[in-house]
């Protein structure tokens, strides 16, 4: 038994299943069979129990056998009265018998005379009909015993009828061939149908035995959360379906994310319509958590047929920072450039001053210049005390004048060094950058207007651009949104990082126009620097 066990456990897939099938089949099939014989026995039991029972009501009836039971030999005359009711009722045999259990008639005429081979006393006793099943001369046999009763009602004898239990068994052994067929169409049946399910199996398991799935399944899993880039998995309704460690953790989601609809997960605005499908295309950014998340949808297709969508999802924030670094830096570096450009162009006025003999003109064009560019530096130095802050205003106004601008800090600007300049530099920057960029070929004046108090940096930047459209007051917050034509990079992220920077830090952003468009900006004071300030 235990070799069959692991010949079974060895064979494949479809294999297995035709067999387990084909075993229930047949538990199921003989099980019915047997109630059905068992339930059919009693049926005819029951029916040849009332059949005897009525025979022998009707014997004891009879007048002619009251009247036999009042001759000097009854039995000549009973004899062949149960003898033609026997041959004509189709019964195994018709005893009659006194009140003292003699036979009468019997179908062995050596037994009449002769005390019964059952107990009758209970019929003769009280008078009352009585079947069932017992063992006498004859074999086993179901049976019915009826008493005789004489013109004074008195009991006189009985009449015993019986079916021997062969017959009935002869009967139901007659009725099992449509029995037989039908188990065996069903058998068939079976057969085919355990067959086109293991088919069926294989073709949707594409052959892979139960190892080989789970091999696969340790495998996928080991692969899936192995990856450094988040993987998720939607179905045609929008209900995750698979979510990797790397997705868990980039978007945030709980241990029970797989199998919740999106809209029940909390995510943003902007994330969801990235992974729902409503805002398509590749290489979607989103800012979700403090991160930079690079998102591609792609369509799942099984058979050719659409089963949902896999989205990766790559965290770019360092990426972004460092890009964001380099702009900072290629902006310096334009600043510098426009700066020598500058220079250069002073140095050959200078040398055309000197080789026409204007020395007097020479010196009062570098004094004027040098008063110019050292007035400026420390207007911008006395206004703001953070150097990186200050550096990034110069560099930044160089940059506006190499495109035609000008860049203006506000009277009532002042700032105290900064901590940690970082956040403040990312903000200012992005507003200044974006007021430049509005001014794009047209000239005119960013005025920058930044100051330090106990609460935390304020920020103003106003450019006297055309403005923006009400309508667009909100959106161009949302990361990805952009005015330019370039949409490549990582556009549209300037703004959306600065609101992203001021709410993490519990401040806000805000936009709205007054002869242009005017940015507000609140930075608050980080945790530590309060608590160093109030000791």
């Amino acid at each position: 038994m235990r070799r069959l066990t692991r010949r079974v456990g060895d064979a494949s897939l479809g294999t297995q299943l035709f067999t387990l099938q084909m075993v229930i089949v047949l538990l199921a099939v003989g099980g019915t069979a047997t109630v059905w014989a068992q339930h059919t026995r009693r049926q005819l039991d029951d029916q040849y129990r009332q059949r005897a029972l009525a025979i022998a009501q009707s014997v004891a009836g009879l007048p002619q056998v009251r009247a036999a039971f009042r001759a000097p030999h009854p039995e000549v005359l009973l004899q062949p009265i149960a003898a033609e009711v026997q041959e004509a009722t189709d019964a195994d045999y018709v005893v009659i018998a006194n009140r003292d259990q003699i036979r009468y008639a019997h179908p062995n005429p050596q037994l009449i005379g002769k005390r019964l081979s059952t107990d009758g006393s209970e019929v003769l006793e009280t008078g009352q009909t009585w079947t069932g099943s017992q063992t006498g001369t004859l074999g086993r046999s179901v049976r019915g015993k009826a008493p005789i009763f004489d013109d004074a009602g008195r009991v006189i004898g009985l009449t015993s009828v019986g079916v021997l239990e062969q017959t009935v068994s002869d009967q139901l052994g007659a009725a099992l061939p449509p029995l037989i067929w039908t188990v065996l169409a069903v058998l068939v049946a079976g057969l085919l149908g355990a067959a086109l399910i293991a088919r069926r199996v294989r073709r949707q398991t594409f052959g892979l035995e139960p190892r080989e799935i789970a091999a696969l399944l340790e495998q996928r899993e080991g692969v899936l959360h192995g990856v450094k880039e988040g993987v998720l998995a939607l179905d045609l309704s929008g209900r995750v379906t698979l979510a990797n460690d790397a997705a868990t953790d980039l978007l945030g989601l709980s241990a029970d994310a797989v199998g919740r609809d999106l809209a029940e997960m909390g995510l943003s605005g902007r994330v969801r319509d990235v992974l729902g499908g409503d805002d398509p295309g590749e290489d979607r950014i989103v800012l979700h958590g403090g991160r930079v998340l690079v998102l591609n949808r792609t369509p799942v297709e099984v058979r050719g047929r659409h089963r949902g969508w896999v989205v990766t999802l790559r965290d770019r924030t360092e990426l972004v920072r460092l890009a964001r670094e380099l702009d900072d830096a290629s902006s310096a570096t334009e600043a510098l450039r426009a700066q020598a450009h500058e220079f250069a162009n002073r140095m050959h006025t200078v040398v055309g001053l000197l080789e026409l003999g204007e020395y007097a003109a020479a010196t009062r064009y570098i004094t004027r210049t040098t008063e110019a560019h050292s007035r400026y530096s420390q207007e911008i130095r006395s206004r703001v005390a953070d150097p990186t802050l200050a550096a990034l205003l110069l560099a930044k106004a160089a940059e506006a004048a190499e495109r035609g601008a000008s860049l203006v800090v506000a009277e009532e600007s002042g700032v105290a060094e900064l901590d940690d300049p970082r956040d403040a530099v990312l903000v200012v920057g992005n507003l200044v950058a974006n007021a430049v960029d509005a001014l794009e070929g047209t000239g005119g004046v960013v005025e920058v207007l930044v100051r330090t108090d106990q609460e935390g940096l304020h920020v103003r930047v106003r450019d006297s651009g055309p403005g923006v459209t009400p309508e667009l007051v909100e959106e161009v917050f949302r990361e990805g949104f952009t005015t330019k034509i370039a949409q490549s990079g990582a556009r549209g992220l300037g703004l959306a990082l600065t609101r992203q920077t001021c709410l993490r830090r519990g401040g806000w952003v805000r936009l709205h126009n007054a002869g242009g468009a005017v940015f507000t900006a609140f930075l608050p004071m980080r945790q530590d620097a309060l608590q160093e300030a109030g000791r």
